[in-house]
């Protein structure tokens, strides 16, 4: 098998040299490391992740920026992700450290309390942005209730970050037939169900706009939500400048039906992605996806 660079940095030793930094690192020094490592790996043209964040920010800019813009916001785009790692390694087994980086909102308040309640049940699907892993973690702390769907197949280093989220109380499963049938089961039952929306997966059979391009982008949660009658919620987050990061939660998405199972679909899934495009339009550099969700892209900037 083939060891690439990404493949280092998501193993169990990548992810560990970093938590060790980050816990052992005052913040004007964790930053000050995490930014130089992180415009290190922008400069790496010929890494996947590197080849992938070009691609996704040439798209979402919609191809209007010069070489040197992209360069910039590929390097702003790792130097955020940096910053949030940072913040979330340094503050890992301090919980009360971890809320006062976090602005609760009352949109996300409402949804955890309704996760506890279990009186109606929702989707929760959340965007890939810097700061997510922190605010999850927190709405976790807070009480969030929720069968949370990853990748069918995890590395090491992505065991290891879905454990560490697994602390919180969220309960993780990856993605397979079985555990689709208890997240039907869950929302039928009022619970609350959390999964992904901009992972790109190879294969897929259907193809949603997304920033005005077909995407590899998965739709199992609309699949679950026509089959259950229930809402979609589109979840991201965001670092402000003070340093504090924020909830962006979206009013719910109730599914409109069609006689045309294949519309059917298309038409709730380019909704939820709607909302998707004006929240990473907030800060397109927060948008912290390392895979291409649009491949013919790669040819256009790489």
């Amino acid at each position: 098998m083939r060891i690439t660079p990404q493949a280092i940095i998501n193993s169990r030793l990548g992810i560990g040299l970093a938590l060790g930094l980050a816990r052992g690192l005052p913040p004007h020094a964790g930053y000050r490391v995490a930014y130089a490592v992180a415009g290190w790996i922008a400069r790496q043209r010929d890494w996947d992740i590197v080849q992938a964040a070009r691609a996704n920010q040439w798209v979402v800019s919609g191809g209007s920026i010069s070489e040197e813009q992209l360069d910039r916001a590929v390097e702003e785009t790792f130097r955020n992700t940096a910053h949030c790692i940072y913040d979330l390694y340094h503050n890992i087994n301090n919980d009360a450290a971890l809320w006062d980086q976090i602005d609760f909102g009352p949109a996300i308040l409402e949804i955890i309390q309704k996760s506890q309640k279990r009186e109606e049940g929702l989707i929760i699907v959340g965007m890939h942005s810097c700061s997510f892993d922190i605010v999850m973690q927190a709405a976790g702390l807070r009480g969030l209730q929720a069968l949370v769907i990853t990748l069918p197949q995890l590395t090491r280093g992505y065991r290891w970050q879905t454990e560490m989220r697994a602390r919180v109380g969220l309960e993780i499963v990856p993605a397979s037939v079985a555990s689709l049938h208890e997240a039907v089961h869950r929302l039928r039952n009022g619970e609350t169900v959390l999964t992904g929306l901009d992972r790109p997966l190879p294969g897929l059979k259907h193809r949603s706009r997304f920033f005005g391009r077909p995407a590899l982008l998965p739709v199992h949660h609309i699949q679950l939500a026509l089959k259950t009658k229930v809402p979609v919620v589109v979840a991201s987050a965001l670092l402000r400048p003070d340093g504090i990061y924020t909830f962006l939660v979206s009013d719910p998405l109730y599914m409109r039906n069609h006689s045309d199972r294949e519309t059917e679909i298309r038409i709730n899934s380019e909704a939820a992605l709607k909302v998707a495009e004006e929240m990473i339009c907030q800060d397109p550099h927060q948008w912290a996806m390392f895979h291409p969700v649009w491949p013919e892209a790669l040819e256009e900037v790489n």
